[in-house]
């Protein structure tokens, strides 16, 4: 079967780093042209202006957006207008309003829109959602400490609004939470740390209903940390590695070390919506950064720069 034609718009960090090579490997896609101010893909038609790209590619059915959330939306509804399936890097857009905007665009066009949580696709993620189904969560903690400057180098955007701060991490562990707990939990408080040169918070601690808490850093150095640990009444759980390694009881029962799955089982995933003429826009984890926002207490720490 011949591979459809994607277009990758917003050529950074995370797309040379994941999309490039899950697409590369990709029995499903093609990726037929990119579109950025400044990054390009070797051996790929790229354009700058992408107008030009949706009125000179009409053979591009499928358009993969990566650009920070804040333009986001005006390149969605451009290509839906234009008739494309629509791909979202996490998080979907800079509000949720707007992307319920799209999802209503691409109702109404027939067309697929794909709001991805690429932790979802971690390799444990689904193993550990059918053991904790059927059981009582008592409490269950999330840990997600990481190095900025590792995964953002010089991105300050991240830290104007739009940006998300450490949530832009944090909704990664949101994703599977909303994902893998047989019962919804909702917000009660939080406490968020904003830098003093900053608009977006660089850590946050949660607490949620039922016993469900979360700790949010985006200044750990060395090893980076991705757990989520849940205490039930048939024992403990616990993911590692962000999502792709389970323990039970302590004992490692799925997945292995590495992240390296997770976007090639977004392409599978968008592709598989495409031939059954679906969408797939789940805000959960965004409705809780949202409700974070509007209940934290916000606290000024030392300043921040890269």
């Amino acid at each position: 079967m011949a591979r459809e034609k994607i277009a990758l718009v917003g050529i950074g960090k995370i797309a040379m780093d994941q999309h490039v090579p899950a697409l590369a490997a990709s029995a499903d896609w093609e990726l037929a042209a990119t579109c950025s101010r400044h990054g390009s893909v070797q051996g790929v038609p790229g354009f700058t202006d992408f107008a030009d790209l949706l009125a000179e590619r009409p053979d591009i059915g499928t358009v993969s957006l990566c650009l920070p959330p804040v333009p986001r939306f005006d390149y969605a509804a451009a290509a839906l207008r234009a008739g494309r399936h629509v791909m979202l890097e996490k998080p979907p857009g800079a509000t949720l309003a707007e992307v319920h905007e799209l999802q209503a665009m691409a109702t109404e066009r027939g067309l697929t829109l794909f709001a991805t949580w690429h932790s979802r696709m971690a390799q444990a993620v689904e193993p550990a959602r059918a053991w904790l189904a059927g059981k009582t969560v008592n409490r269950a903690h999330i840990t997600w400490r990481e190095d900025v400057r590792k995964w953002h180098p010089g991105q300050d955007w991240v830290f104007e609004p739009g940006g998300m701060g450490v949530f832009d991490p944090g909704i990664n562990a949101l994703s599977i939470l909303t994902h893998i707990l047989p019962a919804p939990v909702h917000l009660i408080a939080a406490d968020l740390d904003f830098p003093a040169n900053r608009q977006t918070p660089i850590a946050a601690r949660l607490r949620f209903n039922g016993g469900v808490t979360a700790d949010f850093d985006w200044r750990q150095e060395g090893p980076q940390t991705w757990d989520i640990e849940v205490a039930t009444d048939a024992g403990p759980l616990a993911l590692r590695m962000g999502g792709n390694v389970l323990e039970i009881a302590g004992k490692t029962v799925a997945g292995e070390s590495s992240i390296m799955g997770e976007y090639p089982a977004l392409y599978a995933r968008m592709a598989d919506l495409r031939r059954r003429g679906q969408s797939d826009v789940d805000l959960a984890p965004m409705v809780h950064v949202a409700d974070a926002l509007t209940l934290g207490r916000r606290e000024q720490v030392a300043a921040f720069d890269f």
